[in-house]
């Protein structure tokens, strides 16, 4: 389970590289296993490890580049590390496109990384090319008959409210009925009640209300005689989200209007997408929400676009954040592999064995892309590090040529917090898991010894 977790760390921290992650845990255990058949102790590998990660991270750290200053060029190493992110997924035939629209909703985020104001809608029916961004936000619901179809400066109460007649009872009691016509003032009380209740809350000024529950056809009659557009039956995410991006809160009592906080946006329309029809809030409170709107043939590959997309979204607020940048393509490691080999050389005793292994753990990356890729990695692995013995290389495996490629040319890009995560997290694990075994390979044989 260790490496599932450390996959899970990164997906929250970072949000890509979870391969990567366990793949370079896999190779320090493998390699640590032969150091510990050589009769290396355990912390000493421990030990090791550390002074090699820390110096990974460092030869990283000098090579990293940084275009925050400069909009266009940073933009485009957002689009070159969007792209980058997605030829590894589902939406690698289009990931131009796919990168255009996530680098479009992370720059309007104006570096916050709460991707909650970005909403991910997904409708299946036409092709991925179909999908597309669109500013403010969109409510997965149709606009009830004889209802406004547009609003203009709208006032949103967003409810979670009871507004289906027979459950409004009168006095909480049971009442007995002897008569017909009994019934018929025990409905009018009822629809009295329902009628004070939705007065109440068009009295807090609003020409919009959503509701999480069902609205029955009486008080929606009552809301279009008042020209308020009734929402119903929004789903949970909807409404939380819609609060959040409108600015209001979730009411569900409506004594006091005052208190409570109203939604605003420009406009509310119907639009369509395929045959569905849906509310469309723009100009909303929040400006930097919008909401990215996927189509797909299937369920299915609507879950992995969405899944890649939010991979790409993620890498890229980190990166307007953090704006540094490195070359993607198995360089990263090959400059921190030669760094860490370096550094073996200089280290005297046993340590230098585990700074050693480290090296080769980091090349498994470069090795795994180019085995991926259906090329003969030993050959390229070979040649890259040839490569890389000259100062400033900037080669790496260029998948789609099927051979050694200049990264700076082919805009192959990943965030250098990404990579830094990676080792970081990598080495943690395969500590942890180390030491437990330590535990284990050593508590028999002291026993022996007693004998």
């Amino acid at each position: 389970s260790g490496s599932i977790d450390i996959s899970k760390v990164q997906d929250d921290e970072v949000g890509d590289g979870t391969t990567s992650v366990v793949v370079l845990a896999g190779e320090l255990l493998r390699e640590a296993e032969k150091l510990v058949n050589m009769k290396i102790h355990p912390m000493t590998i421990i030990a090791g490890y550390r002074m090699a990660a820390e110096c990974a991270r460092n030869a990283l750290l000098q090579k990293t580049m940084d275009n925050k200053d400069n909009t266009d060029k940073f933009r485009s190493d957002l689009m070159n590390i969007a792209m980058t992110t997605l030829s590894s997924k589902i939406l690698s035939q289009d990931k131009e496109y796919f990168a255009e629209l996530a680098v479009d909703a992370v720059l309007r985020l104006k570096g916050s990384t709460n991707l909650e104001s970005i909403q991910i809608l997904k409708k299946p029916g036409g092709s991925l090319k179909d999908s597309f961004l669109d500013e403010g936000f969109i409510l997965d619901k149709k606009i009830g008959l004889g209802q406004p179809k547009r609003i203009e400066n709208a006032n949103i109460l967003v409810a979670n409210t009871a507004m289906d007649t027979d459950k409004v009872k009168i006095y909480g009691a049971r009442v007995r009925v002897d008569s017909m016509s009994k019934v018929a003032d025990i409905e009018a009380a009822e629809k009295q009640k329902m009628r004070e209740k939705v007065e109440k809350i068009i009295g807090h000024g609003i020409n919009c209300f959503v509701n999480r529950q069902l609205i029955y056809n009486f008080p929606e009659e009552l809301f279009a005689d008042a020209g308020i557009l009734a929402v119903e039956h929004a789903d949970f995410e909807g409404i939380e989200r819609l609060a959040l991006v409108t600015g209001g809160d979730i009411a569900s009592t409506f004594d006091n209007p005052e208190s409570v906080k109203l939604g605003h946006c420009k406009l509310i329309e119907e639009i369509m997408i395929g045959e569905d029809r849906l509310i469309h809030f723009s100009g909303v409170a929040m400006g930097q929400a919008c909401t990215i709107v996927l189509r797909g043939a299937s369920e299915h590959v609507l879950d992995e676009a969405e899944r890649s997309l939010h991979d790409a979204l993620c890498v890229l607020s980190q990166t307007v954040n953090d704006t540094r940048v490195i070359f993607g393509g198995g360089w990263p490691e090959m400059v921190m592999s030669k760094e860490v080999d370096e550094l073996a050389r200089r280290t005297p005793g046993k340590k230098s064995h585990a700074i050693d292994a480290f090296s080769r753990a980091l090349q498994a990356i470069p090795t795994i892309i180019a085995d991926n890729a259906g090329l003969d990695s030993a050959e390229l692995i070979s040649q890259l590090r040839a490569e890389h013995h000259k100062e400033n290389s900037t080669v790496g495996i260029d998948v789609i040529s099927g051979g050694l490629g200049d990264m700076q040319k082919r805009g192959i890009c990943e965030a250098f917090k990404v990579k830094q995560a990676i080792v970081l997290s990598a080495t943690e694990a395969a500590e942890m898991i180390l030491r437990v075994d330590e535990i284990i390979t050593c508590a028999p044989r002291r026993r022996e010894d007693r004998m």
